[in-house]
C-alpha cells in the first residue's frame, strides 16, 4: 500500500493519527501498525 493511500484510508476510517506517531508505530510497534493497516484496507474495501 502507498503511502498517500494509507493516508487517505485513515480520512475513510474515521482513524486520526499523526504522521510522526504512525512512522513511530512502524519502527517500535509493527504489531500495532499492521492493526491500523489492516482497518485502514477494511474501510477502503469495497462494499458487496
Amino acid at each position: 500500500m502507498s503511502y498517500s493511500r494509507l493516508i487517505e484510508g485513515l480520512k475513510v476510517a474515521g482513524i486520526d493519527i499523526d504522521r510522526k506517531i504512525l512512522a513511530d508505530m512502524a519502527v517500535r510497534d509493527l504489531n500495532g501498525f499492521n492493526a491500523v493497516v489492516a482497518q485502514v484496507k477494511a474501510a477502503q474495501a469495497p462494499a458487496a
